[in-house]
């Protein structure tokens, strides 16, 4: 069938069964036997057929495109991010979607752009602040949507996100069941907190939430990404803070510059200072030493956030709340 379009008439002849029924096989909306759906793959591929995306968007009065609102914005480590992404992707292609990645920081006007044009069947919104502006849009439209975060009122919202809070907080149980007294949270850069960020907001929550639970001395800084800004932060740290004698990094971009920093300060890890990250744990396997670390699941926030859309998609009821447990890995750094 080379050189011209297989068509799902030639397709049902080939395989001895009814239109229909090829139809069904591709949809799913209907049961078939294992020995018809057989034949009608077999059929499938042998012929070479490939379904029209536009004639089968236009019968299921879908677009098979799930937008992944994703503003690519000062302070954001964009290498973590894409981990996101590329969960979100790989996951919309198990459900037959494709992705339309919006990474300009437009607000409620590239959503409604979107929505508007019929382009996409949901959206997946990443970097949500506690007091974001898209979320009373959110609630408005009529597509489904999932947040990868949560603002400060939740209600009538899909959210998942590994729980941030829990996740600062098990970094200090950790340093105070190893006999620390006095620990610091080297957090995002200053403009991830101005802008309200809710997951560098609920770390810094967390943290200073544990630290006072268990009677230890802390404090709670931005940490910016270069290596002299590092290097001037730890400095002054440890100047400031004779008795500190450990370090929770959250911000994947600065977690070298730290260990560099410390080697240059004459301070071993973890003999002089201890250091716990939150972050992938490639990146904590990888710094020398390696690092204690609370993982940051992305691919899995990412497949939760797109079987979720999917769920609401069909009309199914889905929690509005998915929470994430830390996990936490001890290595050569505690």
């Amino acid at each position: 069938m080379s050189g011209r379009t297989v068509t799902i008439a030639q397709v049902a002849k080939h395989a001895g069964v009814a239109v229909s029924t090829v139809s069904y096989v591709l949809s799913g909306k209907r049961t078939i036997s294992a020995d018809t759906r057989r034949r009608v793959l077999e059929s499938i591929s042998t012929l070479g057929y490939h379904p029209n995306a536009g004639a089968r968007a236009l019968a299921s009065k879908r677009s098979n495109v799930i937008a992944l609102v994703l503003p690519l914005r000062a302070g954001m480590h964009v290498p973590v991010l894409m981990r996101f992404a590329s969960a979100v992707v790989t996951a919309a292609r198990r459900f037959d979607h494709d992705v339309l990645l919006l990474t300009a920081d437009e607000g409620t006007a590239g959503i409604r752009r979107v929505a508007a044009s019929a382009m996409v069947d949901a959206l997946v919104l990443m970097d949500v602040e506690l007091d974001d502006r898209r979320v009373p849009l959110l609630r408005e439209l009529p597509e489904p949507s999932v947040l990868i975060g949560f603002p400060a009122e939740p209600a009538g919202l899909t959210c998942v996100d590994l729980d941030f809070a829990a996740a600062g907080a098990r970094c200090v149980e950790h340093l105070a069941e190893r006999g620390h007294e006095e620990i610091a949270l080297l957090g995002a850069p200053s403009v991830v907190y101005e802008r309200g960020t809710g997951f560098a907001r609920r770390t810094r929550e967390g943290f200073v939430e544990a630290v006072e639970a268990h009677g230890l001395k802390g404090v709670a800084l931005p940490c910016e990404e270069t290596f002299d800004e590092v290097y001037e932060t730890v400095r002054d740290l440890l100047l400031d803070h004779p008795g500190l004698s450990a370090l929770v990094v959250h911000n994947e971009a600065a977690v070298g510059h730290v260990l560099a920093a410390l080697r240059q300060l004459d301070r071993r890890v973890p003999h002089d200072v201890a250091v716990v990250a939150i972050c992938p744990d490639d990146v904590a396997e990888r710094a020398g030493p390696p690092l204690t670390s609370v993982l940051i699941p992305a691919e899995e926030v990412g497949r939760e956030a797109v079987r979720l859309v999917m769920e609401k998609l069909e009309g199914r009821v889905v929690p509005d709340s998915t929470l994430l447990t830390p996990l936490l890995a001890v290595r050569a750094s505690t």
